[in-house]
This record gives C-alpha cells, structure tokens and sequence, in this order.
C-alpha cells in the first residue's frame, strides 16, 4: 500500500515544487475523501470513484492544477466541480483562515456529503448549484478553478474574475482535454499547460 510519505515523494520526483501544495497534501487526510471501500488505495496516484459517475482526481493533477492557480493566502477561490471535497480542503489550507473557498456541485447528494465532510472548515462555503454559469452573488474570484472537462471555457467564469486573477480549465472533448490557464487583464493571456482526462462538466455550459 503506498502511504502519503511515498506520494508526496513522488509527486517531487514528478515537477511539484510548491511548498504550500506539497503541505496542504501532507496535512488534509485523502482518505476522509473516499469511499471506505478505497481507503487502502488512498495514496496512490490515481483518480478513485466517488459515486454517482464523479471521481476524486488524481493527485498529481490536482497539485499541478493548484501550483499552477497561483494561489495566495487571502485568496477568493471558486472550485467548479466539490466532488468528494478534498480539493477544497487542499485550497482551504493554501489560501488560510482570511481566505475564502466558495465550491459548486451539481449533484445534490455529493454537495451534501461534501458539506458533511467539511463542515468543521470555516473557510469553505459548500453550494449545491450548477457551477458551470459560476456564483454570480459572490464574485469577483481572485482565483476560479474548474475540476471538470469544458466543451470551452464559459463567459460567466471569466467575468466573474478579478482583474490579474487567474483561472485554470480543462477545455476539449470529452475523452481528452487540453489544460488551460487564463490570466485576465486587459487582454486575456491563455496558456496550454498539457493534456489531461477529467469527467464532463455538467450544467448549462457543460456537455
């Protein structure tokens, strides 16, 4: 069984340098977000189901996706996709206790258990919504990251970032998707950062 001491080693090994990533992982338990049946495969660096045809990404792309964000404490993060919720968790730790994770799920009994699974955070709002067309009420986003496989990147998400913030997608059809990072200024700087798998957005502007 691979423990967290071996993966965090692996994910060095792989290009994740962010100390605050690699920290964030050491300290929120991955196996408080999966199913008991999965508990013993925890660490390894996978994608694991979660129900309902929703998984809990691989680990490696999560911490790529949050390396990536940029993330700062006192950042105002909107998660597209809460899953199991271990992602918020990570960003929650990241940001700190004056940041602020607000995390959209479209399927209502996976919200609940998320939000059951966090509540003890005091800093991550749980919002059984379709995140898709994001969370017009409490924007703007300093940071908005999206768990699930866009057919393009929606309009809403961009407007509803800050000026300098910064947005990562996965944006392509749905067996293969390019990942995508946005910078927003006064013009759009879109960079390509490889090419992943991820479930499909569902929703408005899902698939």
């Amino acid at each position: 069984m691979i423990n967290k001491e071996n993966l965090i080693k692996h994910l060095k090994q792989d290009g994740i340098k962010d100390k605050a990533v690699l920290s964030a992982i050491e300290k929120v338990p991955r196996e408080n977000f999966v199913p008991d049946y999965l508990k013993n495969r925890a660490y390894e660096d996978v994608a694991l189901a979660v129900g309902f045809g929703q998984t809990i990404s691989q680990p490696y792309t999560v911490a790529f996706m949050l390396q990536s964000l940029e993330l700062k404490k006192g950042d105002k993060v909107l998660e597209i996709g809460t899953a199991s919720g271990w992602n918020a968790a990570l960003i929650s730790v990241i940001v700190g206790p004056k940041g602020k994770v607000f995390t959209t799920e479209i399927i209502p009994e996976l919200a609940e258990s998320a939000k059951s699974r966090l509540k003890k955070i005091k800093n991550i709002k749980v919002i059984a919504t379709d995140g898709s067309i994001g969370l017009k009420e409490y924007s703007p986003f300093d940071k908005i990251i999206v768990a699930a496989a866009c057919p393009e990147i929606p309009e809403e998400l961009i407007s509803q970032l800050k000026e300098n913030g910064i947005l990562i997608a996965p944006v392509g059809p749905q067996h293969e998707q390019e990942l995508i990072k946005i910078r927003k200024s006064k013009i759009i700087r879109k960079e390509i950062l490889g090419n992943f798998i991820f479930v499909p957005l569902r929703g408005k502007r899902g698939y």
